[in-house]
């Protein structure tokens, strides 16, 4: 079935729709999958999975939330299946182990063969519950659930003081980390694994000579510093080559660390997505991981540092999107004739700012009152943990009343010119009043994508001629082909 025979069978007041569910569970220590569905089904001889019925209940719930933070954190992603439990035959499976089992939706026609069935959702249950007697609900969230896992919890082992402690794990170019000592006895320091280059180790802020080896991440120190406290500037991790950008540390994140049976592959990917996002955003950036930080919120940190934000699309692939208007791409057309009537409402209003104050090229190791014979200009940076760049609009100001001191944003960019750059794309989107717009929209919406761009029109709210926007708020629900869609304008 292609996208415009899909498309046209949603838009169908005569459709028959129903959802196909493979859930799967841990019973008695034993991983296998539960076919549930909303409607009997059961396969042919030839398909795949053949020869199997699907349980017939799916009740309620059926839907599934998802949206864009415009503050910088992870958008909550959400929502529910609800089984029938009413003559307590499901009461056994709240003793089984569902947390972190990776569950797929497919909607479809009862008449329809197993091939036909469109997959709309691809994620993790986060867990069982049972709001009553009648009936038991699986608990969904996205895919990036997978990645709520320490980056590393390597610990260096041994009989050091260290033994117990975690390597750290450099990310593209990281300046004046502390890196863990490794081995007292042959003053030894580094990281976990292969980096690119330790281009500069110091002692209190003052460069010293040391014996590098970097396959190993390692560097020894050729006199004893006499326990003053050691530094490095480190271009990091390289173990699918060196590349100090977000995209591929986001790839290399999200697929090479984390616990093992959950991290990602490249099936779990939108490579054309990243691969977009890496040629529009080849800005060099440094994150320094050196505790229990997880995967998810390091990737989140490495996308916000241009105010983008990692999300799973529909389909369970990891995506990369940047809110900016208008969207890059080509919009899809939004008018009455996809609303529900009367639906279109405004939602939201966010904020008019007049400054942005963007933080970049962190320093690792803050130290104060160093009194090495450095020049008293690199003690101050060395005092210093963050530059910032600060770009400000005083006709937006004066107009709106606002403060021109803003909230610093700390960001993992490296140079100034990034940083300006970004102030100044974050300033030219929120100088202007900006609106959030829902409404619900017909079947074929449920196609749209977080991060997709729109051209939205209606006769109300001045959107007659229609205005460019951006899809910010997805609420899908898969049974009745209903979608409540938010529209940043």
């Amino acid at each position: 079935m292609n996208d415009e025979q899909w498309i046209s069978w949603l838009q169908s007041s005569s459709a028959i729709r129903m959802v196909l569910i493979e859930a799967q569970v841990n019973v008695a220590g034993s991983e296998l999958t539960r076919y549930i569905a909303s409607r009997p089904y059961v396969t042919g001889a030839q398909e795949v999975p053949a020869n199997t019925e699907y349980l017939p209940l799916a009740t309620g719930g059926l839907a599934f939330t998802e949206q864009v933070s415009l503050t910088g954190e992870a958008g909550l992603s959400g929502g529910d299946i609800e089984l029938d439990n009413a003559d307590g035959a499901l009461d056994g499976w709240l003793d089984d182990v569902w947390m972190n089992r990776a569950i797929r939706v497919w909607v479809g026609d009862p008449a329809w063969p197993r091939t036909d069935f469109q997959l709309v959702f691809d994620g993790v249950i986060a867990d069982v519950a049972s709001p009553g007697r009648e009936s038991v609900n699986l608990v969904l969230r996205d895919k990036l659930q997978r990645l709520n896992t320490p980056i590393s919890e390597a610990k260096l082992g041994g009989a050091t003081q260290n033994k117990d402690a975690i390597l750290p794990v450099p990310f593209g170019e990281c300046h004046n980390v502390a890196p863990l000592l490794t081995n007292p006895a042959t003053l030894e320091y580094g990281f976990l694994g292969a980096v690119e280059s330790i281009f500069e180790v110091r002692t209190n802020g003052k460069p010293i000579a040391v014996a590098l080896n970097e396959q190993a991440g390692r560097f020894n120190l050729t006199t004893d510093p006499f326990s003053t406290t050691i530094t490095a500037s480190v271009q990091g991790d390289k173990g699918s080559g060196y590349a100090p950008r977000i995209a591929p540390l986001v790839r290399r994140i999200a697929t090479a660390y984390g616990k093992a049976e959950d991290r990602f592959t490249e099936a779990d990917l939108d490579l054309a997505n990243l691969a977009a996002f890496d040629a529009a955003h080849p800005q060099p950036v440094g994150l320094y991981v050196a505790d229990r930080t997880n995967q998810a919120q390091a990737i989140q940190q490495l996308a916000a540092s241009v105010g983008a934000q990692a999300l799973m699309s529909r389909t369970g692939k990891l995506r990369l999107v940047q809110i900016a208007l208008p969207a890059p791409g080509v919009p899809v057309e939004i008018g009455p004739e996809q609303m529900k009537e009367r639906s279109l409402h405004p939602g939201a209003r966010l904020p008019v700012v007049a400054a942005v104050k963007i933080a970049f090229d962190r320093n690792w190791t803050v130290q104060a009152g160093l009194t090495t014979s450095i020049p008293p200009a690199h003690a101050d940076l060395y005092a210093t943990e963050w530059l910032t760049e600060t770009v400000a609009d005083e006709a937006v100001r004066a107009r709106h009343r606002l403060n021109v001191d803003p909230v610093q944003i700390e960001t993992c960019l490296k140079t100034r010119a990034d940083a300006r750059a970004e102030a100044a794309r974050r300033l030219a989107l929120n100088q202007v009043p900006r609106t959030i717009y829902e409404f619900d929209g017909e079947p074929e919406m449920m196609m749209l994508e977080l991060g997709q761009p729109v051209w939205l029109r209606n006769e109300r709210f001045g959107l007659q001629d229609g205005v460019p926007g951006v899809v910010v708020l997805l609420s899908r629900f898969w049974l009745t082909g209903r979608v409540t869609v938010g529209v940043l304008v």
